[in-house]
Formats: structure tokens, C-alpha cells, sequence
């Protein structure tokens, strides 16, 4: 037999992916089929949004508009409703043709993005944790990730996490090219407030760094909580690239259709590596969006006031059942910590949870680089029919009496 060849030997996985494998949120899923679980793991609603945005899509389809490729930009429409959300909600002016674009959901205006941004070598520092994409979307652009722990911390209302702003600075050096800024923030439901904004826009002035902020919960915030864009404070619009999501703010997350704001320099370079990944995506959907966008601000203060309902819901719930619960002032997302339950390691107690109260969760420490630090957290999701949370909260009241 002929000697193998060195290219044969050679691992088939390129080595900046070898960290990542199965995704947690797979494995869980999986968990909640075989066990017959309620899937409080992964971040979906489990109805649709809008009837008017379906019907919208609907009479795209059937007037052929959007059934062949879109513009590679996007639909002329959406693009101008885009630029007109950002106007009226936030007085941030774009140029529909030059500083927009549109993307096959956020994940692919984040990899596209980093794509386009970072060399190899080049620092990236995110908030941890963080979803998931973000520490494979650096590794295939060839950076390095640079993590900066949001914290617990004992709120007026109850623990929440906050971001050490002196932490931040220090992890900035010279190889630094970019922050990768999450808010509301993915896991944690921590939405950065004023004076948290302007001292990161301060220091990227100062340091002249990039920025990309991932935006995608901005219509879910809570209990009074404002989403303010980055590129809203001064000397940040020329260096920012915004990131929106049609998934989060309508639940269509099928969808798939996805933005990116910033100067027209930042998006035709996101724009070139864009092109190679789907090139366009989601062409009928475009158009719906571009009505949903439009919706009154009626619509959105209804989505919030729903999703306080069940958030509520879900909190008080697994406060009662024994856990100690960081109420999230954004996104669709509770963290818990275990260990009032006796428990320490999030991993075990999620992978127990399916078998002994019917429920999935996912493990905090998945989003971490500082496994550590994450370890007895898990994040449940209340994107879900309120009848589903009620029986979820049942089942789980059962831990504080019997344990897991």
C-alpha cells in the first residue's frame, strides 16, 4: 500500500474551526424531541408575526417580485424603509443606495462583516458572553477574539450584568481593530444605557477603532429601558456598522432577512465579501419587511407589552421554583443561576433537565471563553405561547422540592 500523502493525513476541518463542533443548541434540540421537552432552549417564537407581513409576502410571490435574484443591495423598498426607520425612530439619516444593505438574516451581516474588516492577527473584542457566531465569525476572518465579561451585579430590582467599562479600555491594545458591541445583549438581557455608550464611543474615537453593533433586539426592550444606537453619539457614525433583523422585530425568523447601516466606504466593504457568501437571499420577503417597517409605533409598543407578559411570566416562575433570576431588560432571553437549586455547573443540570421536568434550557458557558465564569447560568427563552410558559413553569416548580 503506497504511503499516505502528506494532504492526506491533514485534518479535514480548517484548524481556526476545529474549537467549534456540534452546536449546543442542536444537542438540545435533540434532547427536547427524544424526551418529549418543552424547547425553552432555542431562541424562536413558536408563532407567527403579523398576519399583514405574511399576506405581504404572499402578494409578492404571486406578482413575481423577488421570485428571481433581488438587487445585490437589496429591494429598492426595503432599503428606503430601512433608512426611513432609522430616521424617525433614532434621527440617523442614510442614503438608501449607497449605506444600506441587505443581508440573508444578522448571522451573515456579522461573518460578512468580519469578512470584510479584520486581517489576520487583528483583535476583536466582544461582550461576553455572546452568541455564538461571533467566536466563529472571528476565527474565519482570521482574528483573534478578545473577550470582556459582562458581570453580576446586585441591581435596585435584583442581580443583573453590567459592563466594567475600565475592563474595556484595558483590553484594548494596539493590535485592536474592532469592537463587536451586543445590545440588548444575547444572553444576558442587559441593554447598555447612555453613559455606558458614550464611554465606548469615547474610546473608539480615542483609539480610532472600528465598530459594529449588533442591534437585532432593539424593539424588545423593557420596564422603561432605551435602545440607542452607537452610531448616534458623535464621531461614531463614520466608523460604525449597524446590524438590524426583520426575525427578532416581526417573528419571522424563517425568513431570514437581515441589514446593514453605516457610510458608504464601511457597506461596499461589507458588500464585497457579502456577495460571495449567498450573494442575495429572502427576495419576496424583502418586500414584507419593508411594509412591516412601516407598521405604527403602535404595533411595536404591543410587541413589547406581549413580550413583558411572558418574560414576567417565565421570571417570577423560576424565581419560585428556586432559582435566582436575572429579570432582562431586552431581548427574549432569561439567564438563571442554579445554584440556590444546589447545583454548579450548568451543563450537567441542562442536560438532566429534559429527563426530570420535561424542559429544555441551554448552558450559559457555551457563550463563554471564561467557561468558568459562566458555568452556573442557563438562559430560557419566553418567545413562546404563553399556554407553553405556564406549563413550563409548572413543571419546573417541582425542582425546589425535589431537586435535581
Amino acid at each position: 500500500m503506497a504511503p499516505m500523502t502528506s494532504s492526506a493525513r491533514r485534518p479535514l476541518l480548517n484548524r481556526r474551526l476545529t474549537e467549534f463542533g456540534t452546536t449546543i443548541f442542536a444537542e438540545m434540540s435533540a434532547l427536547a424531541l427524544s424526551t418529549g421537552s418543552l424547547n425553552l432552549g432555542q431562541g424562536f417564537p413558536d408563532t407567527d408575526g403579523p398576519e399583514e407581513l405574511r399576506e405581504a409576502a404572499v402578494r409578492a410571490l404571486r406578482e413575481g417580485r423577488g421570485n428571481q435574484y433581488p438587487p445585490g443591495p437589496g429591494v429598492p423598498e426595503l432599503r428606503a424603509a430601512i433608512t426611513a426607520h432609522q430616521q424617525r425612530r433614532y434621527g440617523l439619516a442614510y442614503d438608501p443606495d449607497t449605506e444600506v444593505l441587505v443581508t440573508a438574516g444578522a448571522t451573515e451581516a456579522i461573518a460578512a462583516a468580519l469578512l470584510a474588516l479584520v486581517e489576520p492577527g487583528d483583535e476583536v473584542i466582544a461582550l461576553e458572553p455572546y452568541y455564538d457566531s461571533y467566536a466563529a465569525c472571528i476565527a474565519m476572518a482570521g482574528g483573534r477574539r478578545v473577550p470582556v465579561t459582562l458581570r453580576p451585579h446586585q441591581g435596585p430590582d435584583g442581580p443583573v450584568f453590567r459592563l466594567d467599562l475600565d475592563e474595556l479600555r484595558d483590553a484594548v491594545t494596539g493590535r485592536t481593530r474592532l469592537l463587536l458591541i451586543n445590545t440588548p445583549h444575547n444572553p444576558t438581557g442587559t441593554v447598555l444605557n447612555r453613559t455606558e455608550l458614550a464611554a465606548i464611543a469615547e474610546l473608539a474615537v480615542e483609539r480610532d477603532l472600528l465598530v459594529v453593533t449588533d442591534e437585532v433586539y432593539e424593539h424588545l426592550v423593557f420596564d422603561g429601558a432605551e435602545h440607542v444606537p452607537l452610531a448616534s453619539f458623535p464621531g461614531m457614525r463614520e466608523r460604525t456598522i449597524g446590524i438590524g433583523s426583520a426575525g427578532k422585530s416581526f417573528s419571522y425568523t424563517g425568513w431570514k432577512v437581515g441589514w446593514v447601516t453605516g457610510t458608504a466606504a464601511l457597506v461596499t466593504a461589507v458588500r464585497s465579501a457579502k456577495q460571495f457568501l449567498t450573494y442575495v437571499a429572502s427576495g419576496p420577503f424583502q418586500y414584507a419587511v419593508a411594509e412591516g417597517l412601516a407598521l405604527p409605533e403602535s404595533f411595536f409598543e404591543g410587541l413589547r407589552k406581549d413580550f413583558t407578559r411572558k418574560r414576567d411570566l417565565l421570571a417570577d416562575g423560576l424565581r419560585d421554583a428556586g432559582f435566582s433570576v436575572f429579570r432582562p431588560a431586552g431581548t427574549y432571553f432569561v439567564t438563571a443561576d442554579v445554584r440556590p437549586l444546589g447545583e454548579s455547573d450548568g451543563f450537567a443540570f441542562c442536560r438532566a433537565l429534559p429527563e426530570r421536568a420535561g424542559v429544555v434550557a441551554i448552558p450559559n458557558a457555551v457563550f463563554y471563553d471564561h467557561r468558568e465564569m459562566g458555568a452556573p447560568f442557563v438562559r430560557f427563552a419566553f418567545c413562546k405561547r404563553v399556554e407553553v410558559l405556564e406549563e413550563a413553569v409548572r413543571r419546573l416548580k417541582g425542582l425546589s422540592r425535589t431537586g435535581v
